[in-house]
């Protein structure tokens, strides 16, 4: 199974659709909240390249992105292969 991180805020609209839809597959993720943590979030910022928006979400090391993303790879089907290595 992979590993799943996603970094979040607690007043994030698409956190709460990113992790419902991981719920929904069944996949054990840990959430790394930033809200009130700017050291914590200064190294998403850092391993998501740039990118200061949440969620970011990262399987098996690798960012994916945010929500959208992760929902384009569940339409394509390319999530499933993802979360099975």
């Amino acid at each position: 199974m992979a590993t799943v991180q996603i970094y979040t805020t607690t007043y994030c609209p698409y956190c709460v659709r990113a992790k419902a839809l991981l719920a929904r597959k069944g996949v054990h993720f840990e959430e790394i909240d930033v809200t009130d943590d700017p050291a914590l979030r200064e190294k998403m910022v850092r391993l998501a390249g740039g990118r200061r928006t949440v969620p970011e979400i990262f399987i098996n090391g690798k960012i994916v992105g945010g929500f959208e993303e992760l929902r384009a790879l569940d339409d394509s089907g390319e999530l499933d292969a993802m979360l099975s290595d």
